[in-house]
């Protein structure tokens, strides 16, 4: 009878210590388990997400060209495109010159019709919630440049700071449609994504050209050049997206150029001169500013929107 009763406690013993353990388990790693069911795999990506995820980006190009060459944005222009989504927080009307303002207004209608095209595709979501304050660009500039500026950079002051802080806005969203390109699965999205590829391409390089001739001039009241500016720009993006080089300023060392003959970089590539990609992830961490896909902030106060970006909204430690 002795060694019977040993061995039906033993059971008991088993059993509820497994059950302890199990509890315990659960409440100290349930971080970790929700990370792994939270974050969408790559390979598990629809079409469907990957078109919605750049109307962040979208949508935030729209509203910052829409109000630095008009003075107002969606809600006067396109009103029907933003779903009701809240109005973008500090965005205004920049002091620009007549050329550099039809350029900036020509980007704005072409922002418009990417805002259509995708959401005549795909359901689409309301326009997030965005912040164009010159708080929030300064902000950016100030983690760029690695020190305060005095006085805080303002986007809209004048049409070099405005040309500066467009530099931020469109080679981001390129990059991400480079990124999604070969995980499309059928021919339509891949036709749209090319087509806004294009578009985006065409803004980034008018943008950077025109910061190119002024590449030697110096940001006032900074005294630092606009070549400088795009570079600390560029490396502060490769440090936030956390995956390597990914981004280049106007100006780059020989070796890096172009068949490394030269110092110019018109057009940031790799060493084919093709452009770089990026996932959403990278895309996250550069536009909510603090390096973490998981943190809302930066032009983002309530984070960005999609299936893609809600997922790591969700993710908690």
């Amino acid at each position: 009878m002795v060694p019977q009763i040993s061995k039906a406690l033993a059971s008991i013993v088993v059993l509820v210590a497994s059950l302890v353990l199990s509890l315990l388990f659960s409440e100290c790693c349930s971080s970790s388990v929700l990370i792994a069911s939270v974050a969408t795999p790559e390979s598990e990506l629809s079409d469907v997400d990957l078109l919605e995820f750049p109307l962040n980006l979208e949508y935030l190009e729209a509203e910052f060209f829409l109000f630095g060459s008009l003075g107002h944005g969606l809600d006067v222009f396109a009103p029907n495109l933003t779903e009701g989504g809240p109005p973008p927080i500090g965005a205004k009307l920049a002091k620009l010159d007549n050329f550099v303002r039809d350029v900036i207004f020509q980007f704005a209608l072409q922002e418009v019709g990417h805002l259509r095209a995708i959401k005549s595709t795909v359901r689409g979501f309301p326009r997030p919630l965005l912040d164009l304050s010159a708080k929030c660009f300064a902000k950016v500039m100030d983690s760029a440049i690695g020190k305060p500026l005095l006085p805080p950079f303002d986007p809209y002051a004048n049409e070099i700071n405005f040309l500066l802080a467009s530099y931020l806005i469109p080679y981001v969203g390129l990059t991400g449609y480079v990124g999604a390109n070969p995980l499309l699965q059928n021919a339509t999205s891949s036709k749209l994504v090319a087509g806004l590829l294009g578009v985006e391409s065409g803004q980034d390089a008018v943008i950077r050209a025109l910061l190119y001739k002024r590449g030697a001039s110096l940001v006032k009241p900074y005294g630092v050049s606009v070549e400088e500016f795009t570079e600390r720009i560029s490396t502060l993006r490769n440090r936030l997206g956390k995956a390597g080089l990914k981004d280049e300023g106007l100006v780059v060392p020989r070796k890096e150029g172009a068949e490394g003959k030269v110092v110019g970089n018109i057009l940031a590539g790799d060493k084919d001169s093709l452009a770089y990609p990026r996932t959403p992830q990278e895309i996250l961490r550069i536009i909510y500013g603090g390096g973490d896909e998981h943190a809302p902030g930066g032009f983002y106060p309530k984070g960005a929107s999609g299936r893609i970006a809600r997922s790591y909204l969700n993710y908690t430690t």
